[in-house]
C-alpha cells in the first residue's frame, strides 16, 4: 500500500467528531520535546577512558536562547491535556475514581517499562565495557524527561476540581496560579531573597503547570471566548518581554549549566508568560489549524505521533544514547561527541536528527507495547508489576547517583 493511500485509509477512518486541532497541537508540543532535546543535549567525551559527559550548547551560545521559546511547548501540552481531559472525564461512563485510575496507568505504565528495561541494560552494558560514567549520563538524560509525567499526573487528578472552578470562573480561574508563581518569584528573587529558604521555589511546582492546564479545562468548557484569546496572547508577549527586559530573567527557557536561576525547574513567571501567549495562539488559530489538517497527508502523521505519544516521551532520549555511545568508541565526532562550543557543532548536530529520529523509530516499534498492550504481549501479573516497579526504582535510585 502505498504512503498516500494508507494517509487516505487514516483519514478516512477518523470519526467526523474529531478535533483535528487538538490533535495537531499535542502532535506539535510533542515532536518539540524530542527536537529540544537533540538539538540542546549535547556531549563530551573523557579522552582517558572515553566516557561520555553532558554539555550544553548554551553555556556557550547565549544566542540560542530564542530557540528554547520555540522548543518549549508545555504550556501547549498541558493547555491540550486540559482540553481533552474535559471532553474525556464529561464522557466517562464509570465514576470519577474509575477515570482517573485509568488515564494514570496509561501514563505510569510506559514510565515503568522504559525505567525497568534500562535497568536490566546497565548491568548488561556495563559488562560489556560501557564505562559506569557513560551509563550514569545515559541514565539521567533518559530520567530527565519523566519527571513531566509524574506533574501530570498530579494534576490530572485535580480535574474534576478544575472542572468545577472553569464552570464558576471561566478563564479567570487560572488567574490565582499565576499571582501565585508572582508572589513565590517574588520572595525567591527579590530584595530578600538571601532569607528566603531555597525549598521556597518548589511551591511553583505545581500551580506553574496547572495554569495552562486550568485554561484547557476552561477552553474545553467553552469558557475560553476569542477576546479572551487575544488578552492571553497580548498580555503573556507583554508580561514575557517584561520579565526578560526590566526584571532580568533568564533568556533560557531550560537550564544553562553554571547559571544561578532557571526558568524551568520549577517554572518561573516567565514559563508562565510565555504559556499564556501560547494558548492564546492556540485558540486563535485551532480553525485554520483544523482545516489544514482536513489534508489526509498531513492528517495522518498527527494520527500516528499521537497514539505514540509516551513512546516518544519515554524513549527519545534512549534513541540519541543509541548512536552517541557506540560513537564515544571512536573519540570526538562533530556534533555527537565533540564539544557543543562552535556553529559547527550545531551544524553536524542538526545532520544527525534524521539518525536519531529513525533510531527513535526503530525502538518505538517495539517499545509501543508498553504504552498499547495487545493479547498476550504484555501479560502484566502481579509478580511482573512487582518486579519491574523494583527495577524502576533500582534505576531511579541509580540515575539520581543515590547509589
Amino acid at each position: 500500500m502505498s504512503l498516500a493511500a494508507l494517509a487516505a485509509k487514516v483519514d478516512a477512518r477518523t470519526p467526523a467528531h474529531r478535533d483535528r486541532a487538538i490533535d495537531g497541537l499535542r502532535a506539535l508540543a510533542l515532536l518539540a520535546v524530542p527536537t529540544g532535546h537533540w538539538l540542546l543535549g549535547g556531549f563530551t567525551v573523557d579522552a582517558d577512558v572515553g566516557s561520555l559527559h553532558n554539555a550544553s550548547p548554551l553555556s556557550s551560545f547565549t544566542g540560542l536562547a530564542p530557540a528554547s521559546w520555540i522548543l518549549q511547548m508545555l504550556g501547549i501540552f498541558f493547555l491540550v491535556g486540559g482540553y481533552a481531559s474535559v471532553l474525556s472525564y464529561n464522557k466517562r461512563k464509570g465514576s470519577s475514581a474509575e477515570w482517573l485510575k485509568s488515564r494514570l496507568v496509561r501514563l505510569g505504565r510506559p514510565v515503568l517499562g522504559v525505567t525497568a528495561v534500562w535497568a536490566l541494560m546497565i548491568p548488561f552494558l556495563y559488562g560489556l565495557g560501557v564505562p559506569e560514567a557513560t551509563l550514569r549520563t545515559g541514565a539521567k538524560l533518559v530520567v530527565q524527561p519523566l519527571w513531566f509525567v509524574g506533574v501530570y499526573a498530579a494534576i490530572t487528578a485535580l480535574t474534576p476540581l478544575c472542572i468545577r472552578v472553569a464552570r464558576r470562573m471561566g478563564a479567570w480561574s487560572a488567574a490565582p496560579l499565576i499571582g501565585s508563581v508572582a508572589v513565590v518569584d517574588f520572595l525567591r528573587y527579590g530584595p530578600y531573597a538571601d532569607a528566603v529558604p531555597s525549598w521556597l521555589s518548589l511551591l511553583n511546582l505545581l500551580p506553574g503547570w496547572l495554569f495552562a492546564y486550568q485554561l484547557g479545562v476552561a477552553w474545553g468548557e467553552k469558557r475560553v471566548s476569542r477576546k479572551t484569546a487575544y488578552v492571553l496572547l497580548a498580555g503573556g508577549t507583554a508580561l514575557f518581554a517584561a520579565l526578560l527586559l526590566a526584571f532580568h530573567y533568564p533568556a533560557s527557557m531550560v537550564g544553562v549549566p553554571g547559571q544561578g536561576r532557571t526558568n524551568s525547574h520549577p517554572p518561573s513567571l516567565l514559563v508562565l508568560a510565555l504559556a499564556a501567549a501560547q494558548s492564546g495562539a492556540a485558540v486563535l488559530l485551532r480553525d485554520r489549524i483544523a482545516r489544514v489538517l482536513r489534508h489526509p497527508a498531513l492528517w495522518a502523521p498527527v494520527v500516528v505521533i499521537n497514539l505514540s505519544a509516551m513512546t516518544i516521551l519515554c524513549w527519545h532520549q534512549t534513541a540519541m544514547l543509541a548512536a552517541a555511545v557506540p560513537g564515544s568508541y571512536l573519540g570526538t565526532i562533530p556534533g555527537l561527541t565533540s564539544a557543543p562550543d562552535t556553529l559547527g557543532w550545531l551544524a553536524a548536530r542538526i545532520a544527525w536528527l534524521p539518525l536519531f529520529a529513525v533510531l527513535l523509530v526503530v525502538i518505538g516499534k517495539h517499545a509501543r507495547v508498553f504504552e498499547h498492550p495487545t493479547g498476550k504481549g504484555l501479560n502484566t501479573t502481579k509478580a511482573r508489576r512487582t518486579v519491574a516497579g523494583l527495577l524502576a526504582a533500582g534505576f531511579t535510585v541509580f540515575a539520581l547517583g543515590l547509589a
